[in-house]
């Protein structure tokens, strides 16, 4: 029987007094296991509300270290942790809001290899990712090891939560994540958090709203978002819930894979991803001491050069081909965008389309430029 100290009782005792919860649910929380993976946006207010619960033993999985650009929307950090592993902040950050609870940290990337060994010992995971190939990782262990996986997701102005692969009193499993998305999106095709942005108050929204289906699925309380799909538009604050039905021609998960090769990450197809000339930043930065004779485009988005820019002409990589006649066919020309993926992707389909022999994408991008020649310039 788990028991509680006069301490204890007294901090939840705003638990104990509802009539459905009481102090059943509050044991079930303190007997639970639960999982977090990602410390982030929707990490941090997982964490935090899951830790001030009284859930028993929280694992705190991240392989990052806490950036400037965080703090926007990741209210688990201060300006104090910035350079540290996001795991050891965390943890000390939650000790102090409730020592009666274990952490477990799991300073690490999950991937195919460990991900089983490591939700092996947990009652429920939580996932706080950002990326497709993680997503799928994380719901396959947890189809295989038949654990419940409490789902969020967020871009700019939109969210969503759900429930995957939870059995019910009856013994009865709900749809998992690959009954909704059965198959990734194509690489590029949706933008990440870093590259199109979130407004930094939706995360603690939704990562709030997961924390509540997970207090839910461990106490047995209220009727959890299993086959259920919750959209929330902060913009024009809409909410809209979707049925979700498993999938009777999905094949069954019995083993994990490559996931990045499953997302088309790394995949190696010539006709996607064309290799394309390259310049350092540093090579960059002499070509422009040395007065070199060259042209330098910026296609990013008008919104994101006036965060910070190198000078070049802006042409978006949408406007990238209407706008031939202003690219340089006698002199070398380089081509930037925040991280060197945009600009690529740009140079592939200049030269496949248009013959063009002169262009040179900046390896990095702008983030390569503030990290090496030029460290005052903000990154994004």
């Amino acid at each position: 029987m788990v028991t509680f100290n006069k301490q204890e009782l007294e901090r939840y005792s705003r638990h104990l007094i509802i009539p459905e919860f009481n102090i059943e649910g509050q044991r079930r929380l303190k007997a639970a296991k639960v999982l977090v993976v990602g410390t982030g946006g929707l990490g941090s207010p997982l964490l935090l509300y899951l830790t001030a619960a009284g859930v028993g033993t929280i694992g705190i999985l991240d392989f990052d270290v806490v950036d400037d650009s965080n703090l926007q929307r990741q209210v688990l950090f201060s300006v104090a942790d910035v350079g540290r592993p996001k795991v050891e902040a965390a943890k000390d950050r939650l000790a102090a809001l409730n020592p009666h609870v274990n952490f477990i940290v799991h300073n690490e990337r999950l991937t195919s290899e460990n991900a089983l060994d490591i939700i092996r010992d947990y009652d429920l995971v939580a996932d706080g990712t950002d990326n497709f190939p993680t997503r799928y990782l994380v719901n396959d262990a947890c189809v295989i090891l038949n654990k419940p996986n409490v789902y969020g997701s967020i871009f700019r102005f939109e969210g969503q939560v759900s429930v995957f692969n939870y059995t019910d009193a009856e013994g009865k499993t709900g749809p998992n994540y690959r009954d909704l998305f059965p198959t990734p999106p194509p690489p590029g095709l949706v933008p990440s958090c870093a590259e199109g942005g979130v407004l930094g108050v939706l995360p603690g929204i939704i990562g709030s709203l997961q924390a509540n289906e997970v207090i839910k699925v461990l106490t047995g309380v209220g009727e959890p978002l299993s086959g259920r799909l919750f959209l929330f538009d902060a913009a024009v604050f809409e909410t809209r819930v979707l049925k979700v039905h498993k999938d009777p021609d999905n094949k069954p998960i019995t083993e994990l894979i490559d996931y990045e090769f499953f997302c088309g990450i790394g995949a190696d197809d010539e006709d996607e991803k064309e290799k394309v000339k390259e310049i350092s930043v540093s090579d960059l930065h002499e070509w422009q001491e040395n007065h070199t004779d060259f042209q330098l485009i910026d296609v990013r988005e008008p919104y994101e050069y006036e965060i910070a820019n190198l000078h070049g002409e802006l042409i978006p990589l949408a406007e990238v081909e209407t706008a031939i006649d202003k690219i340089a066919s006698d002199k070398n020309v380089v081509l930037h965008c925040r991280s060197g993926v945009r600009s690529a992707k740009a140079i592939a389909a200049l030269e496949k389309k248009y013959g063009f022999k002169n262009l040179y994408n900046l390896k990095g991008g702008i983030l390569a430029w503030a990290n090496e020649i030029d460290p005052t310039m903000a990154k994004y």
